[in-house]
């Protein structure tokens, strides 16, 4: 039987890797990577950079292919999520079909952890329940952004006797200030911090976390609010894309 294994590859630095994602990437002979059309794409770059790092021997093939584009439906949020990852299962489903065999098992490297904000395994579902292919995958954790943000401002992601949500920018915008008391925020496009700079909140802020070009801003948030939003104005203008990541927390009393 055809067999899929989707890789979780840490959070940009390749050290992150664990020794099962080593021994997978090992496993695996083809390696479907998804171009999201960035002029600059080191999200591409490291994926081949880890292979080359960590595959011993040369007998795999990376196929590069276009990632199919997420429109916004002005009508529903959850159907152009919906629409996007049919795409991407008919994509998957294609390249399944003409790259893998059960000789040549295939892998999908994917940024973080397989099972936090990422479709992968969704759409891998998707393809199942379509019924054209029949294949197995097997899931390898990853280190997430999560993870290396706490690690690098040298915080603990809970505190005693409370919990951590996790949430987006998206959601994060439509909650009172007074609810915020330790949250995980992730694919914040907007600065969505910058509604509560009234409140009395300490913001942990990183981008590109674990790379060369990592990016760390942590203080009160209506001290760094202004800060942050310049240095990641200038880091997507310098780039072209930006992934960020932040913790905020009121202050225990």
């Amino acid at each position: 039987m055809k067999k899929i294994l989707v890789i979780g590859i840490g959070a940009g630095n390749p050290e992150h890797l664990t020794v099962q994602a080593i021994k997978a990437l090992n496993r695996a002979k083809v390696f479907f990577i998804l171009d999201k059309g960035y002029a600059n794409d080191d999200l591409l770059r490291l994926r081949r950079d880890i292979c080359e790092r960590y595959i011993e021997g040369d007998d795999y093939r990376l196929v590069q292919v276009r990632d199919p584009r997420r429109e916004d439906d002005p009508q529903s949020y959850a159907q152009g999520i919906a629409h996007w990852h049919e795409q991407r299962a008919a994509l998957f489903e294609r390249l399944i079909a003409d790259e893998v065999s059960d000789e040549q098992p295939g892998g999908f490297l994917v940024w973080g952890d397989p099972a936090l904000y990422d479709s992968t395994l969704r759409i891998l579902d998707r393809v199942l329940a379509r019924g054209r292919e029949v294949f197995e995958y097997e899931v390898i954790p990853g280190i997430t952004s999560i993870q290396a943000l706490v690690a690098q401002h040298r915080v603990t992601l809970n505190r005693i006797g409370e919990p951590i949500r996790i949430t987006t920018g998206r959601k994060l915008a439509q909650e009172p200030g007074q609810a915020i008391n330790n949250v995980l925020v992730m694919l914040d496009a907007r600065c969505t911090f910058e509604r509560f700079v009234d409140q009395d909140l300490y913001i942990y802020w990183g981008a590109y976390i674990g790379s060369a070009d990592e990016i760390l801003i942590a203080g009160p948030l209506r001290e760094v609010s202004d800060r942050i939003r310049q240095a990641r104005e200038a880091a997507r203008a310098e780039k072209g894309w930006i992934m960020d990541t932040y913790l905020l927390r009121r202050p225990l009393r």
